[in-house]
């Protein structure tokens, strides 16, 4: 499939991630990003924000899983499918060692990495990349099939 046969319209959104957690997520032992509202399902850019939550990097969990790694900033870093937004009932365990009470979970999976990052401009919430935004992040992925 090449970049000129990929859907047209309203296929994929972004979605911007501080570090480490956006690293995490590419090492693919993030699997739920939380977030204060619902997302729809379906393919988004990874965008590792400008932002770096250095607490987090203290956090024994997040340390051991981005040793060794480039925390891009301000850059599509990779693409996910998101296959389920839910909230854990109040009380009940929580979905994932990631997960945070009270927040929406985005279950992540089919995460491809980016040989390149590609600079870009994020923002809060869900946002739609412009086509060659789009273009030059699937250029990087041939065998991309949606």
């Amino acid at each position: 499939m090449s970049v000129a046969s990929l859907p047209e319209g309203d296929w994929i959104r972004g979605i911007s991630i501080k570090q480490p957690y956006a690293a995490c997520i590419l090492t693919g032992a993030k699997t739920v990003e939380n977030r204060p509202a619902q997302w729809r399902t379906g393919w988004v850019l990874l965008h590792a924000g400008k932002a770096i939550d250095r607490p987090a990097l203290r956090v024994p969990l997040i340390a051991h899983t981005v040793r060794g790694r480039d925390l891009v900033r301000g850059a599509v870093v990779g693409i996910a499918r998101i296959t389920d937004c839910h909230q854990d009932p109040e009380g009940a365990p929580l979905c994932s060692q990631w997960a945070h009470p009270g927040a929406w979970h985005l279950v992540l999976a089919d995460v491809l990495e980016l040989p390149l990052p590609v600079p870009a401009r994020g923002q809060l919430g869900p946002w739609r990349p412009s086509p060659d935004l789009v273009q030059q992040v699937f250029q990087q992925l041939p065998g991309f099939r949606p």
